[in-house]
């Protein structure tokens, strides 16, 4: 569960609309960002929570996509511009309540945990850089909150580490792991999508995505390939100079994604087997019956040669016609008619 969300199979796809550092500081554009995600069908928004001085040492170069869209060669410089307060988050919050959107955010400390447990957020989620920051999951594990674990930039070695740690730790029952490829944007030849069921296979867990792409369809790919909970980086504006932007899809983008994983849930239904009511008519229509091949009298031994199948169904089934060979009839049958039961002896 995310707040009062079931999360996995056999449910709709829990879908995050990953604002990030979009709001580039501004407390306004964060707003704007919630108004976005509530618009587009969005179950959560989220944002990242940090103090740059403390997750960066001062010499800390930016990533070279970070670079390339922001022009900063320092990582602790860019981060600064992108902070929010503990006031900003605690509006933020307030106003995702109001639009009937979970709030969500990545903390990057255990203090970071701290403040978002504080503002009563229902899950929280870790970032796949800290997959092996012991003390954060501690703390993220001791929140009793669900905890969704993204897993980009690891080896399947770490992989295994942190589910064991937070199984360690009780929080195991909790977990959702996002399969995730951690390039900027993300080709799709590399979304390798065929990990979210091997992560599954591999640690019995709900398994989402985290979407680095800029396709639009690919949440609705990785839906159909098992996913339960998507993770979707959206902006205002594509053209803008944070780091994330230009990766990022706009409003229309994430409508469209949005309408793209409810579409494909549509199609994949529910599984099970079985006629529907839907089929009825064309089983109808198409489905065979025993019919008689020739005219049988009264008292007549039937034979093979006598029997045929033709359709519409509602009489004797195909499958049934074996036994009725050397029963015989009760009434003089013409040619061309559908046998019934009543109509032998």
């Amino acid at each position: 569960m995310i707040g009062p969300r079931a999360v996995g199979a056999g449910v709709r796809t829990y879908v995050v609309a990953e604002a990030g550092v979009n709001h580039d500081g501004s407390l306004e554009l964060a707003l704007q960002l919630v108004d976005v995600a509530a618009a587009a069908g969005a179950d959560a928004v989220k944002f990242q929570v940090f103090r740059a001085a403390e997750l960066t040492t001062a010499a800390a170069a930016s990533a070279e996509y970070q670079r390339q869209q922001t022009g900063v060669a320092s990582q602790q410089q860019m981060l600064a511009r992108l902070e929010l307060s503990d006031a900003d988050l605690a509006r933020i919050a307030a106003h995702c309540r109001a639009s009937n959107i979970e709030f969500l955010a990545t903390p990057f400390s255990p203090a970071d945990v701290d403040r978002l447990t504080a503002l009563g957020v229902p899950a929280l989620k870790i970032a796949s850089t800290d997959l092996n920051n012991v003390p954060l999951l501690r703390r993220a594990a001791d929140a009793s909150l669900p905890l969704i674990v993204s897993t980009g930039a690891a080896t399947a070695g770490e992989i295994q580490a942190a589910v064991g740690r937070l199984r360690t730790w009780g929080a195991g029952e909790r977990l959702i792991l996002l399969h995730c490829v951690s390039s900027y944007p993300t080709p799709l030849a590399a979304a390798n999508l065929r990990a979210i069921r091997t992560l599954r296979d591999t640690f019995g867990r709900p398994v989402g995505f985290s979407d680095h792409t800029v396709e639009m369809q690919t949440g609705a790919w990785a839906v159909a390939a098992g996913a339960c909970v998507l993770e979707k980086h959206f902006t205002l504006d594509r053209s803008a100079a944070g780091p994330d932007h230009a990766m990022s899809v706009d409003p229309a983008g994430l409508a469209e994604y949005v309408r793209a994983v409810r579409t494909v849930e549509l199609a994949l239904g529910s599984g099970a087997l079985g006629l529907t009511d839907l089929e009825a008519d064309v089983r109808a229509a198409a489905g065979r019956s025993v019919v008689a091949a020739v005219p049988v009298p009264a008292g007549t031994t039937l034979t093979a040669e006598m029997l045929t199948l033709k359709r519409p169904a509602g009489g004797i089934p195909p499958d049934e016609l074996e036994s009725l060979l050397g029963r015989t009839v009760a009434t003089d049958v013409p040619s061309d008619t559908i046998l019934t039961w009543d109509l032998i002896a």
